[in-house]
């Protein structure tokens, strides 16, 4: 099944190419699209900022810092009054970057040589770094990174957050925490994930008026995908519609102490609109969650032989939330791991997933970067300074579809488009989001949904969901507070 995106996004190299497709096979220009590069943040300048009319224009060597002359000038031929900081010779500008200073500084605009930069400046434009940055940010362009982060005023960044790396949004060392980032060409998928929320402020993204020429010879590296952008797989179901043809999930988990994760797990699954959800936990307090939600039907289990009637009947295994290790887990993730079904697996399934690795096809693995870590065998900064390259690596050793989880979740599968999530929030950092999310996945794969589908799909109302819980607020967000907005979400047919 092929997921609508609701934006293409590029990696640096693929961005290069696509100038160069723009200039070498439809003769634009290479200063030209600098040119229209530097009048796009301009006008987004003006359009944050009416105001402002005392720009600090920050450049550095690059065609970023050719934009930054470019914005310079225009703001000068509006009648403002900016300042432009140089963090290099002259003699080392090249080419439009060097055209662009030259044509600045025949407008009457020359940089300024005193210390005090912001002096009198009430927003700051951020052109220091670009697209070509792969390693840790020194010297002079360090500086004046910390030095922006800390004059207190609103940022522009353009093109990207000065420090933060296209492709992967790893902060080399330090970066640009803007308030607006444009982004130029292309949407840099970068900035969608890792670090890079966190330092974009508010994300836009100008094409720089490329011909879709450019775009269709150049494939993007990645997909970004919203709930909205979805809506064409939550169909209104036919009058005639029951509860056998909307799948039969069997959540298990819940180890002592830890029955409410697999109870928020399998409610998820009935509120996307699984026709039955069972849930295998311990006798312990099987009877105690049964009564909370009646609709699902719980069986405390002790054994495989206790398992198997309830594997015969699921369609669809969620297994994981609240599991444990204990000797108890491990004899329901052993009567699990062969059984022919789909699966979403996540927390201590993961973990013990981690300890006796195998792969397969239909199954969907949720883990959060230090799960990720132990699947891979490496550190959590390993998974977090390179999500894209983490997940696809997951993908191919365990087979199936991974969903790492985070800002700007990830889900990559063997022969697929990286797709990233654009909803969700903060709100959502905290304890048993992650269960929900593995009963939405399971309920979606339940209704008939391949496991990449029910992992995007997933994904997405769960974030969604966590959007409209969060308007009363992010912080204090529960993740029981989403039941009543996964309903919502999987019928966008309703207001």
């Amino acid at each position: 099944m092929s997921l609508p995106v609701s934006a293409a996004l590029y990696d640096a190299a693929g961005t290069r190419a696509l100038e160069h497709y723009a200039i070498e096979t439809l003769g634009i220009a290479g200063y030209t699209l600098m040119e229209r590069a530097g009048a796009a943040v301009f006008e987004a300048l003006r359009r944050h900022w009416p105001r402002a009319r005392r720009p600090l224009i920050v450049c550095g060597a690059g065609n970023n810092g050719g934009d930054g002359y470019v914005v310079a000038r225009l703001a000068h031929a509006a009648g403002f009054a900016p300042r432009v900081v140089m963090l290099t010779d002259e003699s080392r500008l090249r080419g439009d970057g060097a055209l662009a200073f030259r044509h600045m500084r025949d407008a009457g605009l020359a940089p300024c040589s005193g210390d005090d930069w912001f002096e009198d400046a009430d927003v700051v434009v951020d052109a220091v770094l670009g697209t070509g940055l792969q390693r840790q940010v020194e010297g002079a362009y360090a500086d004046a990174i910390v030095r922006i982060n800390a004059s207190g005023l609103p940022v522009l960044s353009v093109d990207l957050p000065s420090g933060i790396d296209a492709d992967n949004g790893r902060c080399h060392g330090v970066a640009v925490r803007a308030s607006v980032t444009v982004s130029l060409v292309s949407l840099k998928q970068g900035l969608v994930t890792g670090a890079a929320p966190d330092h974009c402020g508010v994300l836009e993204w100008h094409s720089i008026d490329l011909p879709a020429a450019a775009f269709a010879a150049v494939p993007a590296s990645a997909g970004a995908i919203t709930c909205a952008g979805l809506r064409a797989l939550f169909a209104p179901r036919p009058r005639t519609a029951h509860k056998g043809q909307h799948g039969h999930v069997l959540v298990i988990g819940g180890a002592p102490g830890y029955g409410g994760a697999a109870r928020m797990a399998a409610e998820a699954a009935a509120r996307v609109g699984a026709g039955l959800v069972s849930l295998a936990t311990h006798p312990e307090h099987a009877a105690s969650l049964s009564a909370q939600r009646p609709e699902i039907m719980c069986r405390g289990v002790s054994s495989a032989c206790d398992l198997a009637p309830l594997l015969a009947r699921a369609t669809v295994v969620a297994i994981g939330p609240g599991l444990g290790q204990d000797p108890w887990a491990q004899r329901l993730w052993a009567a699990v791991r062969d059984c022919p079904q789909p699966q979403v697996v996540d927390a201590d399934g993961l973990n013990l997933l981690a300890a006796d690795p195998d792969q397969r096809t239909m199954r969907v693995l949720t883990p959060h970067p230090g799960e990720a870590a132990r699947l891979a065998g490496v550190d959590n900064e390993s998974i977090n300074n390179d999500r894209y390259g983490a997940a696809a690596r997951l993908a191919a050793r365990y087979g199936g579809v991974v969903l790492l989880k985070g800002a700007g979740t990830v889900i990559a599968a063997a022969g697929e488009q990286p797709l990233v999530v654009r909803d969700g929030n903060p709100g959502m950092a905290s304890g048993g989001m992650g269960d929900v999310l593995t009963g939405v996945i399971a309920g979606l794969l339940a209704q008939g949904m391949t496991p990449h589908a029910a992992a995007a799909a997933g994904a997405c109302v769960h974030a969604f969901a966590a959007d409209l819980a969060a308007r009363d607020g992010e912080r204090g967000l529960l993740a029981a507070d989403l039941m009543p907005w996964l309903r919502a979400a999987v019928n966008p047919q309703h207001p």
